[in-house]
């Protein structure tokens, strides 16, 4: 007769963070818990190895999310964040690792074949290099795209941007164009506030007599 070990559920962040920083060793960079959330920051080579121990030893199943992150002062300016989730255990955990412009991240779509369109949304954004990743075009962006937008010095102006023109049928390429200039907005002011009347806005109790 064969016993079943089921993963324990847990119903709060209490223990995780030693239990899973033990389970880590030598992978692991820090750990940290803030506002109710677990996050976990790895050695870049690492990475590959981290979530696979999480996802086979912690019952992490499910690769919900990769996102960037761009820090240009820092020497490794970009972090990349990896958000699982454990359904068996109802529990959710950030892992991140950090790197440079030059220097690949190794790829995790050895452990999730839908990292592979997630990966290649964080190359396009900021540019990141994906060691292992054997499809990493742009794909938010248009293939002839310069540049990296989610980057902090990427600027606002003087890039172009394509649309489907519907007088001309087919693609065309115009120059960026912002709908409004980039300033602060005073949303309690009569000239650049809402149209509509504001809770406890002592203007509208003058009109409303």
């Amino acid at each position: 007769m064969s016993v079943v070990h089921s993963a324990p559920k847990f119903s709060s962040n209490e223990g995780v963070v030693d239990t899973l920083s033990k389970a880590l060793g030598d992978h692991l960079v820090d750990a940290t818990e803030a506002n109710g959330e677990i996050l976990l920051r790895v050695k870049r080579e690492s990475i590959e190895d981290a979530l696979r121990i999480l996802r086979d030893d912690h019952a992490y199943q499910q690769l919900m999310e990769i996102a960037g992150a761009d820090y240009p002062s820092r020497p490794e300016r970009f972090e990349v964040v990896y958000m699982l989730l454990s359904l068996t255990k109802n529990h959710r955990i950030m892992v991140k690792c950090s790197t440079d412009e030059a220097t690949p991240v190794p790829t995790v779509t050895t452990l999730w074949p839908n990292a592979g369109w997630l990966e290649r949304e964080v190359f396009d954004m900021y540019g990141v290099l994906f060691d292992g990743n054997t499809d990493l075009r742009r794909i938010l962006t248009d293939y002839g795209f310069e540049g990296h937008p989610f980057r902090k010095d990427f600027p606002l102006t003087g890039y172009v941007e394509l649309r489907y023109s519907e007088e001309e049928k087919r693609v065309v390429y115009e120059p960026v164009e912002l709908a409004q200039d980039l300033r602060q907005f005073d949303f309690m002011s009569p000239w650049e506030g809402a149209d509509y009347v504001l809770p406890g806005d002592e203007k509208a109790e003058g009109e409303a007599k």
